[in-house]
């Protein structure tokens, strides 16, 4: 045996077959022994177009295995237009569909995934193009042969595929008739080994047109007279046609297993090759090509194949075909073991029938699903062996009844074969996951005890639909964790514009939460577009309180983590451990609220909490465009900045703090009146510490001063309340401590501000000379906060969302007064009863809904989470199809080529055509892509156009109003209505050069 490779790990699997529309139906069916070939009565058959001729033959067969819906597509999912995706064959569609569901079912989102995924697939005969576009040639030359071409050939199937869904990894189209999705896999896992790609979709799709259809047996030939599928059996005489698609996500196991990947199932090696010309005919098979490639395959695995007890066969049911691959399985065998019937077989085929290229990743799914239920699916319709199959001098034997599948001591083993027409063999062993209970099984008790969850769509009603699936599916599946859920939908999910959240606890809270869109919790909203960014906002002190943060201390490690940090620098300034005071034991709560009073230790601490904090939302990709702080909170903004280390911002705050704790006692009032209505109220006891808000100040000063000023405005009927603080702040008190401040200044260094903030002392941005000059930070000390100004200026950028970080509600409460934008806040209020972590989490969402993207693997430090298969996003399919023209008597009759109203129309409500130019332009926009109504507004883009359609439109247009367009012109106006203003342009300035005579032939245009 050879040196063996590593292993690829299969970790999603979508597809659709008969019978079933995905993956759990098909799984159902084959463990149940369901055939899901159908008999057609002729009614059905000469609806499909079948001749009535045709059904009179004797050897007319009216079986076949079906899809459901293949006219459906989400076309404005993918960005088609109408009319492309009426053009597109629908192998082409329903593929596209399945890749995407693949790749959600293994929690990937091909958009922000670092590293290249690759493509792998092959596609059946385009009986679409042929049966139903070619007999329609004026469609096709409407739209182009050049356009019909790359929506129909199979060249185009997995470029196209990694055009949709941004994969940058090789897209390879393979074609080796019936191996061709087994090949396509071996392929991919080649491409994985050798690093050109670092996961890769594998796959196949057949799917014939007419659809419900039935065959012309041959005797001798592939497919059988009764439309059943006797694979091994003594009456086998062929398979039936089936229809089909499947798609496997594949890694390198190494890869997945660090991931956190859900294993589905391990491939442990694949092996092709070709018979060459040492058989009886092109289209016969080989003994010797087939035993070369099972033995290959053996051979790299590794492995003894009496560990492999289960086969999944090409078994086409013929009389020639079924002998000659036990033949060369039990050569393959032999050449390392005598054991006998120890290894069951069985034929997908005898359920589905033959899915063509997309026959071998049947098998290949069937037999991974088989692996993970640890189940052995019946092979229908097996009696008594072909009398050319001795199984007895075998090591196999046709597995008849769902069995249980024992693993003997070793990993259970399987291998899977797919044979083309013209020799192209392929075989691959597979290996059970070893760890797949571990990703569904994980304990809660790990990390945080709440979640969020994350729900988007490209539409409402989807967004509706994708909840409602959710909540079905944690209803079946209860022991589920709930962190693993929330982390396959933030990083396995595209975000798109229709946008939902909840903050949960497990998993019933969850669908409970979900099930009645709980107000106050489930939170929705629509974000059209994604370019937000985010102001910090750092309160002053007053809004203190002991316990705040204590979960996030106890949960979240970068904010823990920097707590520590802070208390650490702080001990040999201020004597003590912060956490003490911060985060108190029962006994020790009210000395600690005693110390907290005190400002020597309260602005250290509050700057401690706020920069945790911004540490934090910058960990989980939350990063400011701009900061403001308030009095202390200026000092966290410099600090984020860069204009303080953190060491020399700490050490200010403590000498801050402690140089005002010497100070005489004072006391703060806020007052509900404007700057110009309090002015009058102050005298040398008194100083406008803060202008807050428009009308919402803070007065500072002696403790008598201030409660003499609470007394008059309550005569004058005007409610003030005092501020938590020792001292007052901002006043003619601090005139003393400020040379002394200056000193301790000027022995540090300070830098230009990296992120800009606002200044309180003069209410816009702060200069990089004010920055760093000492006079400045003093002067902070005893001037009015300009908190007012400062929001003002903020909002001068439209678009802002305004982040409190720290604790309480202070600030956003005096931003909300200047605008109604979206205003957040980092903890809650002391007297407010809820988890830390939820109130987090709750606004992390608000962000997301907000159009924000989040860094979930910051999120997620040191959190050992596990993509897991969820539901996938909910298509909403709509009938995108050409049916052939029908012929009566000796006349075509041309079906109508249908319209579609697009859901991607860019404006809500639809304004029609004023004038003649909007009207040819809208009518051109509607015939190219098949939409029923175009407004004005309406893009050319959004509508599902592109460089090819704009191409034929300008064509029109030209010819239309012989202008000299240029397909940079729909690029720069794209809309009707703009680009019926270029054309006008255009016509105008051509008419000034035309004869007066001339004008008014031309102005009818304008009629």
């Amino acid at each position: 045996m050879t040196e063996e490779l590593e292993s690829i790990a299969i970790v999603g699997m979508a597809g659709r077959f008969p019978g079933a529309k995905n993956i759990d139906e098909f799984w159902q069916n084959i463990r149940d022994g369901v055939e899901s070939i159908r008999f057609f009565n002729d009614e059905e058959l000469l609806d499909s177009g079948i001749e009535p001729e045709d059904l009179k033959q004797p050897n007319y067969v009216k079986a076949g295995a079906t899809l459901e819906d293949i006219d459906l597509f989400d076309a404005a999912f993918f960005g088609f237009s109408p009319r492309e995706a009426q053009m597109t064959d629908p192998q082409h569609r329903l593929f596209l569909e399945c890749a995407w569901e693949a790749l959600e079912n293994a929690g990937y989102n091909s958009e922000t995934y670092p590293d290249r995924i690759g493509a792998f697939a092959g596609v059946g005969w385009n009986s679409y193009l042929f049966n139903n576009l070619y007999s329609n040639r004026e469609f096709i030359e409407a739209i182009s042969g050049r356009q019909a071409l790359m929506g129909n050939d199979k060249d185009f199937l997995t470029t196209r595929l990694s055009y949709k869904l941004n994969l940058r990894g090789p897209s390879i189209n393979i074609q080796t008739a019936c191996s061709t999705s087994l090949v396509a896999t071996s392929f991919a896992c080649s491409s994985l080994l050798s690093y050109q790609c670092d996961m890769a979709l594998a796959g196949g799709v057949s799917i014939f047109v007419p659809h419900k259809t039935g065959y012309l047996y041959q005797e001798g030939g592939i497919l059988s007279p009764d439309g059943h599928c006797r694979a091994f059996d003594a009456k086998a005489q062929g398979t039936a046609i089936g229809n089909g698609v499947g798609i496997v996500v594949l890694k390198r196991l190494s890869d997945a297993i660090a991931d956190r990947d859900c294993i589905h199932g391990v491939i442990k090696s694949a092996a092709i090759n070709n018979d060459g010309a040492l058989k009886v005919g092109y289209t016969a098979p080989s003994v010797e090509g087939q035993t070369r490639a099972i033995a290959e395959a053996i051979g790299l695995a590794g492995i003894n194949p009496e560990t492999i007890t289960y086969i999944e066969t090409h078994g086409t049911a013929t009389p020639l075909g079924d002998p000659v691959e036990i033949a060369a399985l039990t050569e393959a065998f032999s050449l390392y073991t005598n054991k006998k019937r120890f290894c069951a077989i069985g034929s997908v085929k005898s359920n589905i029938g033959h899915l063509d290229t997309a026959a071998g990743v049947a098998g290949l799914i069937k037999t991974v699903l088989a692996l993970k239920n640890k189940q052995i699916p019946p092979s229908l319709h097996f009696q008594e062996p072909n009398p050319e199959i001795d199984f007895d001098r075998s090591p196999f034997y046709v597995n008849t009844k769902l069995s249980e599948w024992k693993s003997n001591g070793t990993p259970r083993r399987a291998g899977v074969s797919s044979f083309g027409i013209g020799g192209t063999n392929a075989h691959v062993i597979l290996e059970e996951s070893h760890n797949f209970t571990r990703n569904v099984s994980l304990s809660n008790a790990e990390g945080r005890k709440n979640h969020l969850l994350v729900l988007s769509a490209k539409t409402n009603s989807a967004l509706e639909t994708a909840t409602t699936n959710l909540v079905d599916y944690l209803k079946q599946q209860k022991d589920l964790n709930l962190a693993d859920v929330a982390y396959t939908l933030q990083v396995g999910r595209r975000s798109f514009s229709y946008r939902r959240t909840v903050v949960c606890q497990d998993i019933e809270d969850a669908v409970k939460a979900l099930e009645t869109q709980a107000a106050k919790r489930v939170f929705s909203s629509f974000q059209e577009c994604c370019d937000r960014s985010v102001v910090f906002m750092f309160p002053g002190q007053g809004s203190q309180y002991v316990n705040m943060g204590r979960e996030l201390y106890q949960t979240e490690s970068v904010f823990s983590q920097q707590i520590d940090r802070c208390a650490d620098i702080l001990k040999p300034h201020l004597g003590l451990d912060i956490r003490h005071i911060l985060y108190p034991s029962e006994e020790q709560i009210q000395a600690a609220e005693e110390q907290l009073k005190q400002t020597c230790f309260t602005q250290p601490i509050l700057f401690a909490i706020e920069y945790a904090l911004a540490q934090l939302w910058m960990s989980w990709g939350i990063r400011p465009v701009a900061a403001i702080g308030h009095s202390i909170g200026e000092y966290v903004a410099a600090c984020i900045a860069d204009v303080f280390s953190l060491e020399d911002a700490l050490a200010l705050v403590a000498i801050r703090g402690q140089l005002m704790q010497e100070l005489p006692n004072g006391a703060m009032l806020s007052v509900p009146l404007s700057e110009a209505e309090v002015q009058p109220l102050l005298n040398e006891e008194l100083s406008l510490a803060a202008n807050n808000a428009p009308s919402l100040c803070v007065v500072s000063g002696t403790i008598n001063a201030v409660e003499a000023l609470q007394i008059r405005l309550k005569k004058e009927g005007i409610e003030s309340r005092r501020l938590q603080t020792s001292g007052g702040f901002h006043s003619q008190i601090m005139d003393s401590i400020i040379e002394p401040f200056i000193e301790q200044l000027a022995k540090i260094k300070l830098k230009y501000p990296q992120i800009p903030f606002v200044s309180n002392l003069t209410g816009t941005w702060i200069t990089a000379k004010e920055a760093t000059e000492p006079i400045y930070w003093a002067k902070h000390l005893r001037q009015t906060v300009r908190f007012n100004e400062g929001i003002a200026c903020l909002l001068q950028q439209p678009g802002r969302i305004f982040l409190e970080v720290g604790p309480g509600k202070t600030l956003s409460t005096f931003a909300l007064q200047h605008h109604n934008g979206l205003v957040l806040n980092s903890m809650r209020h002391p007297k407010e009863i809820q988890s830390d972590v939820a109130f987090l989490l709750n606004t992390l969402g608000q962000l997301w809904l907000g159009g924000f993207q989040i860094d979930w693997s910051g999120f997620y430090a040191g959190e050992s989470r596990y993509r897991i298969p969820l539901p996938t996003y909910p298509f909403e399919r709509q009938r995108y199809w050409i049916d052939p023209r029908k012929q009566v008597g000796k006349q075509e009759v041309n079906s109508p080529l249908p319209t579609t109203q697009y859901p991607l129309s860019t404006s809500e409500s639809s304004v029609a055509p004023s004038n003649q130019i909007e009207s040819i332009i809208a009518e051109a926009y509607q015939r190219l892509l098949g939409v029923q109504q175009v407004g004005i507004h309406d893009s050319f883009f959004d509508l599902g156009g592109h460089s090819l359609i704009g191409i034929q439109l300008i064509s029109q247009l030209r010819k239309d109003f012989q202008v000299d367009l240029s397909l940079s012109t729909l690029f720069e106006a794209p809309t009707v209505a703009e680009l019926a203003f270029f054309i006008e342009e255009m016509l105008i300035e051509e008419l000034e050069q035309l004869p007066e005579e001339a004008e008014e032939l031309v102005s009818v245009v304008y009629q």
